[in-house]
């Protein structure tokens, strides 16, 4: 499975990129294999406030409907249109063209309840096992 180094990570398989106080967040390689194939996303609003851990997007797939957690809490300022055409998007390039949205953190200290790569990567072998 790839992780990317410099991200953050939750157990329920999101990442996080933070530059300064905004933040992209996606789905991790682990979340889009185990989807399968993504057939639609409904994405949050602009403006709309997230909370860290709470839901604020759903993904169906040919394998079952799920829920996205934020992995940090703010206001989401951008969305990826993109993925509203194409959520296969997410199964393609789940880290770069892939991402779900971007947020302005409101509380940086939510960055402790996160995973480090090396730490989501102990997380994931614990899965396998």
């Amino acid at each position: 499975m790839d992780v990317i180094e410099h991200y953050l990570y939750t157990k329920e398989h999101e990442w996080i990129s933070i530059e300064d106080t905004t933040a992209t967040v996606g789905i991790t390689d682990y979340a889009q294999v185990a989807l399968g194939d993504i057939t639609f996303i409904e994405l949050p609003e602009v403006d709309s406030e997230v909370e860290q851990f709470e839901q604020f997007v759903s993904i169906e797939s040919v394998k079952a409907a799920s829920d996205i957690f934020s992995p940090m809490s703010g206001r989401v300022i951008e969305i990826n249109k993109e993925l509203e055409s194409d959520p296969g998007l997410l199964n393609k390039s789940c880290y770069e063209k892939g991402w779900i949205a971007k947020i302005v953190l409101t509380d940086m200290d939510e960055k402790s309840n996160l995973m480090t790569a090396e730490e989501y990567n102990k997380f994931l072998e614990g899965l396998e096992t």
